[in-house]
This record gives C-alpha cells, structure tokens and sequence, in this order.
C-alpha cells in the first residue's frame, strides 16, 4: 500500500492575512488555502513546512493523519484562557505534550497504532474535534485527561505515578470528546474505570442571574474597559476568560472547595482497566448466550410447528424423494436432503428404528450416485 498522509491547519482567532496566506503557499502550490485553513495530502513526498512553527505563528489547530497508524492533534489557546501549570499535569508523556510560546499555550496529542496500513479520511475529522478548545478555554479539562489516559496506556508512565485531578463528566462524553477518544484510541475500559471517580457534570453554561450578580461587583472600569474590547471586535476569547474568572471568585467567595479523592496510581488504573474489560465481556457472553437461547427456542418452536404439518404424509414425502433423484439434476439433491431429515425427525417423534432401515435400503438403491451418497454422508443420514 502507497503512503498517505494527510495535513490540515485551521485560524479560529483571527484570519490569515494576505501576506501570510502567500507565506503558506510558498510551500505547497497544490494545498488548499483560505484565511482559516490550509489543508493538503500527500500520496508520495513530504510536507515542507513546519507544524510546530505554524502553530505558533498562523494557526489555532491542527491534525495530521498517515496511513502507517499516526495520529496528531493540536490546540493552541491564550496562556490567560489556559496556563502551562493547569496542562502540565495531564501532560505528562510522549503522547501529551504542552509548551508556552509568545503566551499561547500549544498542546500536542500523538497516538501511534504499529499495525497501521488502515484506510484514513482525514477531511472533516478536525471539524469534529476542534470545539475541544472551546471546552478547554472555558475550564473543562476532560480533553487533557483523555491525553493523560493515553499516556498511561502506552506506557509512557511509571506504575507508581499518580493521576491528575480528575475532572467532572468522564462518563458524559460530548460528541468532540467521543471523537477524541476514538481519534486518539484511548482504551475505553480504562476510560470507563477512570470515570468511576469522575463526579457527574454540573451545567458548564454560567447562569444569567448569577452572571448579573458577579457583574455587579466587578469596578465599573474594568467593565467599561471589557465593553471596549467587545466592541472592537478583536477579543473573541474575552467570554471564556470572564466565565473562567467568574467561577473563580464566585467559588472563593461561597468557599467552596472542591471534593478532594484519593488519586489512583497508574498500576491501579490499568488493572481497574482491565477488570473493567473483564466484566465487559462477560456481560456480553452472557447476552449472547442468552439471545441464542431464545433464538434456538424460536427455532425448535418453527420446526416443530413444520414436522407437526407433516406428519402423517411420510410415504409421499418418500415418493418425491424417489422422483427429485430420478431427475438425476444435482440442484435436486438440496431439496432430497431436506426432506429426508424431515423423514429422519418425524421418525425419531415414532420409532426411529423404522427410518434407519428405509434409509439403508435407500443408500443401497443409489449406491452408484456418488455426489448423491456423498452429500448423504456429509448430512449424517
């Protein structure tokens, strides 16, 4: 199978320039490039650009996807909207990584899957993931956690690191989340076991009385100074950093903590993992078991309802028999079959002894049709 590999980068804060645009085609005369994206594949050759000084200078995210199982997302968000320290816990291996440049915050997701050689579609797949950084800015950390649980399934971790604070909502995936689960291949056992100390996700939309109260107490040049940032049109993060602050103070003023858990160790996760795999399989052996049951019951319930309308009619059943392998046509054979196990399970429901002698006279009748006496073989009679 031929490389592939696909490349796409998208402006979310503000577009491209002209002058940048022409930057980027500088380096691609087949890419396709907008004022928020750029975006190409590659069936053979390399991409000549840079992802890492991209993401710093043009773009706001970006996903690169290859046919030999590498998977990389990336995000970059305002360091005020999301600081170094809060991410660095989270990111803690090879496959989740976080940096400050020019004060935005670059995070870096890798999966790496050795079989490779599947068949990818990178377009569209970014566009399910992007809204991750809109989560992130306001405060929700699940998509961190989700990079940190990869970390310690790929081995990245010591056994005995401990986790990061768990965030709420483990078990109440958004789609994006959904997608970044499957996009990074992060086990969902161990995810379900991680999420068993994961409280259940509180409204993340800022309710508009509390949000009038808080306003009430902010200075009013502070205010006035949000009004003009908003109105200037160049502040499309202002939202989240207000949400982000209002939460803080409000938290601090009702003294409120949050509920603090025994961290598990990466050791106790994996194994918690793979209990959680263990029940998971056991409970889909056992429905299952239980749906072939039923449907073997239907079944038995279907044949005897069928040998219930034949019963009494053997001996014409036995006279068509002769006539289907007089035809001596092979496609005939499938219907002598099937009727001679009819005669075979009406016998048993009487005296099988009775069926067992007709069917040796019948063998011996036909001993020179081989494809005939073979199929009987095959079917036991």
């Amino acid at each position: 199978m031929s490389e592939y590999q696909y490349y796409e980068f998208q402006a979310v804060d503000r577009p491209l320039t002209a002058k940048e645009m022409a930057e980027l085609r500088s380096y691609s005369t087949r890419a396709r490039i907008t004022p928020t994206s750029f975006v190409n594949d590659y069936a053979w050759g390399n991409f000549k650009g840079n992802e890492d000084a991209w993401m710093e200078k043009y773009f706001d995210a970006f996903l690169y996807v290859a046919n030999w199982g590498t998977h990389v997302l990336k995000l970059r968000l305002p360091v005020r909207l999301l600081d170094v320290a809060t991410a660095r816990p989270y990111c803690a291996g090879e496959r989740a990584l976080v940096r400050e440049k020019g004060q935005k915050t670059i995070l870096s997701f890798a999966s790496e899957d050795e079989e490779g050689g599947e068949w990818i579609q990178g377009e569209e797949q970014l566009s399910s993931l992007i809204s991750l950084r809109s989560d992130l800015a306001r405060g929700d950390l699940r998509a961190l956690y989700l990079g940190w649980l990869l970390c310690a399934q790929s081995g990245d971790l010591a056994d005995d690191e401990v986790e990061p604070p768990v965030p709420a909502g483990l078990a109440q995936l958004s789609a994006s989340l959904e997608s970044l689960v499957e996009f990074l291949r992060v086990d969902t056992d161990l995810l379900a076991a991680a999420a068993i100390a994961s409280p259940s996700l509180v409204n993340i939309e800022a309710d508009p009385a509390a949000v009038r109260e808080w306003l009430a107490q902010v200075p009013i040049a502070e205010k006035d100074g949000y009004l003009a940032q908003l109105m200037a049109g160049n502040e499309g993060a202002l939202a989240s950093e207000l949400v982000q602050r209002m939460r803080r103070e409000c938290r601090a003023d009702r003294g409120v903590s949050e509920m603090v858990r025994k961290r598990r160790t990466v050791a106790e996760l994996l194994r918690a993992g793979e209990e959680a795999a263990g029940e998971r399989e056991r409970i889909a052996a056992e429905k299952a078991a239980k749906e072939k049951e039923q449907r073997d019951r239907a079944a038995a319930r279907a044949r005897a309802k069928h040998l219930d309308q034949l019963a009494g009619k053997e001996p014409a059943l036995w006279e068509k028999v002769e006539h289907l392998v007089a035809t001596k046509l092979p496609k005939s054979y499938d219907q002598v079959l099937g009727l001679l196990v009819d005669l075979r399970d009406l016998a048993a429901r009487k005296d099988a002894a009775v069926f067992r002698r007709r069917i040796e006279a019948f063998r011996t009748a036909h001993a020179r049709k081989p494809t005939l006496i073979s199929r009987l073989d095959k079917a036991g009679l």
